[in-house]
């Protein structure tokens, strides 16, 4: 595998998880902005907490309305908190709530066996388990603790 392969790859496996994604409430096209925009903003708040909407778009090279929308729909979905920055009252901090949410729990919980087989084809139950143990793999070594 070189370099592109797994550039592909990544996208590939970044489709199949939007797919294994449960809708969120009131449908998807509620809040303009992807589910990958709104993952990668939580990922980046999880990581920084306490952050700004702008360095959070600093660090992750997205527009700052694009990480302002993500933030709306995190904020109503109950993943994250905002509190006022005391340096500057007119900011706000952008932190992971303190108790999972119920459409957190709910995201985390959703399988991806079936947007395996959609990406997959409806074919050979080995296939399927060996690609998913692959996955489980590359979880445990790639994913951050």
């Amino acid at each position: 595998m070189n370099g592109v392969e797994l550039f592909l790859l990544g996208r590939t496996l970044m489709k199949i998880g939007e797919e294994a994604l449960p809708e969120p409430p009131g449908g998807s096209d509620r809040y303009v902005g992807s589910t990958r925009t709104v993952l990668i903003v939580a990922s980046d708040i999880a990581t920084h907490p306490d952050t700004t909407v702008g360095a959070t778009a600093a660090r992750t090279g997205l527009p700052q309305s694009q990480v302002s929308t993500a933030v709306a729909r995190l904020k109503e979905a109950g993943s994250i908190e905002t509190a006022p920055d005391p340096a500057d009252r007119r900011r706000m901090l952008v932190r992971p709530a303190a108790e999972a949410s119920s459409r957190v729990a709910e995201v985390r919980a959703a399988g991806i066996a079936d947007a395996l087989i959609a990406a997959l084809g409806e074919g050979d139950p080995q296939r399927l388990e060996e690609v998913m143990g692959a996955l489980d793999v590359l979880a445990r070594h790639l994913l951050p603790d």
